[in-house]
């Protein structure tokens, strides 16, 4: 499949009308790096625009302080538009490429697929060791329940396919933006994209008072629920790391203290899960509509709503240990992490990095004054090469 063959042409011809009123105006140019990198352009090819949409963080100060907004003839809506394009981007570069229909419907799917894995989890885990010892009081704990060897091989090998599945999309964008060999990118400019997407500088609008979401009036609320979600995320991964360490290096098996490193990073982790994608989720609730994609909300929600049950039901199984409830939970929490993992690849999760990637890709054009993505080849001239013919005969 070519990766034209998934994108909606209207999508993208729009995007186009709407950067071309833009880089006539550039009104826009200090709210963030979107408009730096638009006026470094005089064509929008496709790449342009979904490096472009990528680079949004969809903040909304852009559209709040557009005078040729709607009601305006010109209907100027950039958050809304990058928004349509950011999924069709994801869907265009997904692996396998089959796979990327499963963005235009992700809410579905992921409903669907979390559903599956809590079914197949609950059912397993009771066939495992008969209905009795599901409900039974496990004192050795996780693995009284689930062996080891069994949840140790069935993520591992999930894991592995969304590591695989991911790298293989970041690599088709990142071609796709003309970006040189990842080891010919200057370590600066490098740095420079993680440092804004780690601290999310471009959610604080421009002027540094926060995004216009979800009204008019800027707020930093976004960013803090964001942070809150990502890094909470990352000390949930950084606790399954540090326990892998002691299970396999040390021989220490789970399960641990309160007052271990391994529980110390989940419960830090597992409190900023909740009120990250608990913030964001009521923030989208009050998002003016205008200014979203309402098709890519399902997307955006199903993620949330994941983390936010993976985390809860996290906490929740640490409170079971020594009760009949320890199975039970066990399974509808592995069955909604299973979920996740496999939407990881197909959801909000890859954002992330198809805008890490921009951010590097603007940190270069900052540094070398030109654009990345290669230039759409002219159309040929009929006449000319109506003359070179006749010459050549």
């Amino acid at each position: 499949m070519r990766l034209t063959d998934i994108r909606d042409q209207d999508v993208l011809d729009e995007a186009e009308r709407i950067m071309t009123i833009c880089n006539a105006c550039r009104y826009c140019e200090g709210h963030c790096a979107v408009f730096p990198a638009m006026e470094r352009r005089l064509d929008f090819a496709a790449p342009d625009l979904e490096y472009l949409a990528n680079l949004c963080h969809n903040c909304g100060a852009c559209y709040h302080h557009c005078q040729y907004a709607e009601p305006h003839d010109f209907a100027v809506n950039v958050p809304r538009t990058f928004a349509k394009l950011r999924k069709e981007t994801y869907a265009a570069y997904a692996w396998p490429a089959f796979m990327g229909r499963v963005f235009h419907g992700n809410g579905t799917w992921v409903a669907a697929l979390a559903t599956l894995a809590l079914v197949v989890f609950i059912a397993g885990t009771a066939l495992i060791g008969g209905p009795a010892d599901f409900f039974a009081v496990h004192p050795e704990g996780f693995y009284g329940v689930i062996p080891h060897q069994v949840m140790a091989g069935l993520f591992g090998l999930v894991g592995l396919f969304v590591l695989l599945a991911l790298v293989m999309g970041v690599v088709r964008y990142w071609r796709a933006l003309g970006l040189p060999a990842p080891l010919g990118v200057g370590g600066p400019q490098v740095l420079q994209a993680v440092r804004d997407a780690l601290t999310l500088k471009y959610l604080d609008g421009g002027a540094g008072e926060g995004c216009t979401y979800p009204g008019e009036r800027p707020s930093l609320a976004r960013r803090r629920f964001h942070h809150l979600t990502f890094y909470g995320f990352l000390l949930c991964f950084a606790a399954t790391c540090v326990g892998t360490l002691y299970h396999y290096g040390f021989g220490w098996i789970a399960p641990y203290g309160y007052t271990s490193l391994p529980k110390i990073l989940g419960i830090s982790g597992g409190i900023g899960l909740l009120i990250g994608p608990a913030g964001l989720l009521w923030l989208k609730h009050k998002a003016d509509p205008a200014a979203v994609d309402k098709d890519s909300g399902g997307m955006d929600r199903a993620f949330l709503w994941l983390l936010l049950l993976t985390s809860a039901t996290g906490l929740a199984l640490m409170l079971a240990k020594g009760t009949t409830l320890l199975g039970t939970l066990l399974s509808i929490h592995l069955g909604i992490v299973l979920g996740l993992f496999l939407t990881l690849p197909y959801g909000k999760f890859a954002h992330g990095f198809y805008r890490l990637v921009a951010l590097i890709a603007h940190a270069l054009e900052t540094r070398h004054g030109a654009r990345m993505t290669p230039a759409p080849a002219a159309a040929p001239d009929p006449e000319a090469a109506a003359s070179a013919r006749r010459d050549a005969a």
